[in-house]
């Protein structure tokens, strides 16, 4: 099993490298806010990162902001010269899907603006399942307990979910968990307390929101 690592920096003044450091988010931001009024969408999408561009085409986004006139109207006008403070960001993405959120400060030296204590994460289902992935591959079987729904919570301890991942079943489950982890980044669906992402052939993760945390209910 690898890891791919890779640095994605969300910064907006690389759109326009010849920028000086200080005027150039503010000047993409001024550019994208007069294109929005122009109607220009062309250009509008021209600003945006190569990041975004490879998942929304040209085209789907000219069409949806011609569907959405007032709404493209009242952020061009919330952008028009109102900036305020402005802060450099870059995310670092290691290990599976994880992130690593950096902040520039003002005397240009770079600070780790995420949570390094939060290991395993349930805020969205793709963190809880890669929370849950972590804690299978380092053995905390007491913490794979919390990614269990309530409806099956009483019937567990970290015994029966070590004997789970360990047993008789342990090839089977080592399968299961490195398909996972092959595909962790697969779209997921969420409606309401409920979330799915399909992978493989006619594979799917089913999640459930309880008590304000994701929970996996079903793996395959």
């Amino acid at each position: 099993m690898s890891y791919n690592c890779g640095v994605r920096v969300i910064v907006l003044c690389v759109l326009l490298a010849a920028c000086g450091r200080s005027k150039g988010p503010a000047q993409t931001l001024d550019k994208y806010g007069q294109a929005l009024k122009n109607h220009d969408f062309v250009t509008a999408y021209d600003l945006m990162s190569s990041s975004f561009r490879s998942k929304v085409s040209r085209e789907e986004y000219v069409r949806m902001m011609r569907d959405n006139p007032r709404e493209v109207d009242e952020t061009a006008e919330r952008l028009r010269g109102k900036h305020g403070s402005m802060e450099v960001s870059a995310e670092f993405e290691y290990g599976l899907g994880d992130q690593m959120r950096l902040i520039q400060d003002q005397d240009g030296h770079w600070r780790i603006a995420s949570n390094p204590l939060q290991f395993y994460d349930q805020t969205s289902p793709k963190s809880a399942l890669i929370s849950f992935l972590r804690a299978y591959r380092l053995g905390r079987w007491d913490v794979m307990l919390r990614f269990v729904p309530n409806q099956y919570r009483e019937k567990m301890d970290a015994k029966k979910m070590e004997a789970q991942f360990t047993g008789p079943s342990k090839e089977q489950m080592e399968t299961l968990m490195s398909s996972l982890e092959a595909n962790v980044d697969e779209a997921v669906t969420i409606r309401g307390n409920d979330a799915r992402m399909q992978y493989g052939e006619h594979s799917e993760v089913k999640f459930v929101k309880e008590d304000g945390v994701w929970k996996l209910k079903d793996l395959d």
